[in-house]
């Protein structure tokens, strides 16, 4: 994004008002009557590049024009870092200070002119290239992550992108694998509940990289391939995925490694990889050595020595120094790269959808089996009948998907046993850690009920439940609660109690626990966030439990052909005209 700031015979004046959002950034300005160079807090207006280059901007200065002569220079055009503003020699372009005036974060230096000009050209070739290889349309920000990931593991071997969650870390990250498919075979590890998204969505976007889950066995990968793998895979095979030489690792939810002391942590350091890189929206959830954890993980001759990081910055930091504070932002900067909705919103959309593939435990994958098989047996019958049995049976399937336990009703453990509530819990820390507070949306009364106890057991948080047993006057106080700037962190709503009326405008984050056959009924309910008062990109992600009932309800979708609500008996019926075979084809879980 370009930052575009006003300056009058009195010093830094407004944004320019008709361009981009605004954003307080800090820049390195004349300051005081001998113009001495100094950071400040400058308000700007960002504007994404493709945008800018053929801005028309009233009264803009040489800064504006050069940047957009670089935007629209052949690339083999040159930035110095000499000269006047309006010098230009033997075709090469010169940037005027004001034009990089980006502080380090100590405040000491500011960004190089060809530095600069070398990040846009960088980022602006690998735009063109994703454009033919990635079957993505990549945001401005996001092209800059792929580029940021090709610098930065050229330079170190290794990164961390720790983009706030809805970013695209994902899609970002299968476009840096891509571009070094033909380097040899690629590693990802992520939680066991994302495996099956990771497959999913190289498939989607990158099918000419070859997928292959693995859960131990004979490992053989060449160029090209993209294993994929579980956390629990990787501690307890570590020493065969050790006997590869990966091109590339890459561990998503990266805080899973958090603590260096753990036989996870050490199996991931031992893999021969040539790049590494770490994805996470929390590199630091409880202390100042989790960071360091990673940055070992990714760059170990930066970070080599913990008891030096330990005195150099955790020590300083946990005494209330900002100058160490300052240090470290310096210190990271190389292989960090953070950013947050707010520094990136003027590329993106009012909403951003996000759907995640969960992957089944064992224990829901026989129970889900088993209540089909039975299903099948006791038949569908016919008529009235055969809507009610049909239903029946579809309720207890997706049931199973939230959690076994809702239908054995052995709820003494919740943790472990559902791929979606792991996953689920796995974004509730992260937006519990960063202050984001998140609805979750469920169909059933006891999904919600047991959401409430996982929350109260593993985060200590009381989140209320807006559901249809509640009078108007609880629902109201509920409402009212949660808008206060005190309110709780999570609130969880039945889908159709929650599905029109209410303004919940203090959460940008949405979560659908599970899926609705009707998209418009989840929309209904996400734009319980998106509605007027909401001033920031709505996130809304849907939880749906792979190779099930559930992913054919997210194909349907996809197609928008869904069946009508099924609160309906249209819909029902819809449904049950449905052939035997045809309708347990729907149903049955998917194992190829």
């Amino acid at each position: 994004m370009f930052a575009l700031w006003t300056w009058t015979d009195e010093g830094v004046g407004p944004a320019p008002a008709e361009f981009g959002d605004r954003e307080i950034l800090a820049l390195a300005v004349p300051v005081g009557a001998d113009g001495a160079i100094e950071v400040a807090e400058v308000d700007c207006a960002l504007i994404d590049p493709d945008r800018f280059a053929d801005a028309a901007i009233a009264g803009a200065g040489p800064s504006v024009h050069r940047w957009q002569a670089v935007l629209h220079a052949d690339s083999g055009t040159a930035a110095t870092e000499t000269g006047s503003p309006t010098e230009e020699l033997s075709g090469e372009i010169v940037l005027p200070v004001a034009a990089h005036a980006v502080p380090d974060a100590v405040g000491t230096s500011i960004l190089s002119a060809a530095r600069a000009v070398r990040v846009v050209r960088e980022t602006q070739g690998a735009a063109a290239e994703l454009r033919s290889a990635l079957k993505a349309d990549l945001r401005p920000y996001q092209v800059r992550g792929v580029s940021w990931l090709r610098e930065t593991t050229a330079a170190h071997a290794g990164a961390v992108l720790a983009d706030e969650m809805g970013l695209g870390k994902t899609v970002q990250t299968i476009g840096f694998l891509l571009g070094r498919a033909a380097g040899g075979a690629q590693l990802v590890v992520c939680p066991t509940s994302l495996v099956g998204n990771w497959a999913h969505e190289i498939d989607r976007f990158a099918p000419g990289l070859r997928v292959r889950v693995w859960r131990g066995g004979e490992l053989d990968a060449d160029a090209g391939t993209v294993v994929i793998t579980g956390y629990p895979t990787l501690r307890l095979h570590g020493h065969l995925l050790g006997d590869q030489r990966w091109a590339t690792a890459v561990f998503d939810e990266a805080q899973a490694l958090k603590n260096p002391r753990t036989q996870l942590a050490k199996a991931a350091r031992e893999l021969d990889a040539q790049v590494r890189v770490a994805l996470t929206g929390t590199p630091v959830e409880n202390h100042l050595e989790e960071l360091w954890a990673l940055l070992n993980l990714v760059a170990p001759r930066l970070f080599g020595h913990r008891t030096q990081f330990r005195r150099r910055f955790v020590r300083p930091i946990q005494e209330g120094s900002a100058a160490a504070a300052a240090r470290l932002r310096d210190a990271i900067e190389p292989v960090v790269l953070a950013r947050k909705k707010a520094q990136v919103a003027a590329s993106l959309p009012a909403k951003i959808h996000t759907d995640l593939l969960c992957d089944l435990t064992d224990e829901q994958e026989g129970l889900y089996d088993k209540l089909l098989d039975r299903a099948i047996d006791d038949g569908f019958g016919s008529g009235a009948q055969r809507q009610s049995r049909v239903l029946a049976a579809l309720t207890a399937l997706k049931q199973v998907c939230n959690h076994p336990g809702l239908i054995t009703g052995e709820l003494t453990e919740l943790a472990g046993r559902s791929g979606k509530l792991d996953l689920c819990t796995d974004i509730l820390a992260n937006n519990l850690e960063i202050g984001a507070p998140t609805l979750i949306f469920t169909q059933y009364r006891q999904t919600g009920e047991l959401l409430v106890r996982h929350l109260a057991e593993q985060f200590d948080v009381a989140a209320p439940f807006f559901h249809g047993g509640l009078d108007q006057a609880e629902r109201a106080a509920i409402v009212t609660g949660f808008q206060a700037e005190n309110g709780p962190p999570v609130l969880i709503l039945s889908l159709r109690a929650a599905g029109t009326g209410l303004t919940l405008t203090r959460a940008a984050d949405v979560i659908h626990f599970d899926r609705w056959w009707n998209p418009a009924v989840e929309a209904q309910a996400s734009d319980r966030a998106h509605r007027i008062g909401q001033t920031r990109t709505v996130t809304v992600t849907t939880l749906t439990s792979t190779t099930t009932v559930e992913e054919h309800i997210a194909r349907m979708h996809d197609r928008k052909s869904a069946l009508s609500d099924l609160g309906d008996s249209a819909g029902i019926a819809a449904l049950a005209r449905l052939d035997d075979d045809q309708l347990v084809e729907i149903l049955r879980r998917k194992r190829g």
